[in-house]
């Protein structure tokens, strides 16, 4: 996975920090991935094709979405049957949109985490972009307020900008604790979104967690990171949300 350069997503995680009240601060970033492979991708992506048995295209089973969950640290996977038919009541994804969200996680965690070992279960398929951006919308205001109120046509706009947010299916990472980078004492909330648009062959990858304003944490790759090494790309105009 290639990072994008964008100089309004480091604007806009710049904007981010500022996001806080007496009880809680947030920490996030925005970043873009083009899907293009590179080398170390392609020997991880035979190394998972060779230990799953599987082709780029099979299909395997996603967790519920977030719609039908509470936000949370640590999640649960049970898969629902119908009494009728016996059929999986959950979306499913190709081994190679699997592969793209496992190397975003990997790219952008590197090289605190690896996350080559996530399975499908650990991942969801979002109901609606639209689904999502309440959900984000509703979770920053609670920590910024009017100050995240402000800064909301401008974020929405970006992604939109770089992503064409009409065109995208959007996924999550819920994993358990022992795999979740803010697992640690003083998270109080924490999302991890891929916008992705197949056509252009690109991730838009969120993640962000809300932290106790008294705790001390470990940085899990967020708020230190702002001047890493990216490629340039261009951008694309639409809708703003």
């Amino acid at each position: 996975m290639k990072l994008l350069e964008n100089s309004k997503f480091e604007a806009l995680n710049m904007a981010l920090s500022t996001q806080a009240n007496d009880q809680s601060r947030i920490d996030g970033r925005v970043e873009s991935y083009s899907c293009k492979m590179a080398g170390n991708d392609k020997k991880l992506f035979k190394m998972i094709q060779s230990e799953d048995g599987l082709a780029p295209n099979d299909l395997q089973a996603l967790s519920p979405p977030q719609s039908t969950l509470s936000l949370s640290p640590s999640r649960a996977y049970s898969r629902s049957f119908s009494d009728e038919d016996k059929s999986p009541l959950c979306d499913t994804i190709s081994t190679k949109t699997l592969f793209y969200l496992i190397g975003t996680l990997n790219a952008s965690f590197n090289p605190d985490y690896d996350f080559s070992r996530a399975k499908s279960s650990e991942f969801s398929k979002e109901p609606s972009v639209q689904w999502v951006v309440n959900s984000i919308d509703n979770q920053l205001f609670a920590t910024g307020g009017e100050s995240f109120n402000t800064l909301k046509p401008q974020f929405w706009a970006t992604l939109d900008e770089e992503i064409s947010l009409v065109e995208c299916d959007v996924y999550s990472y819920n994993p358990d604790l022992a795999s979740d980078p803010y697992g640690e004492d003083g998270s109080i909330w924490a999302f991890n979104y891929f916008f992705y648009n197949k056509k252009m062959k690109r991730i838009v990858f969120f993640t962000c967690r809300a932290s106790s304003a008294l705790s001390n944490y470990s940085d899990s790759g967020l708020g230190n990171d702002l001047s890493m090494d990216m490629e340039d790309d261009d951008c694309i105009e639409e809708d703003v949300y």
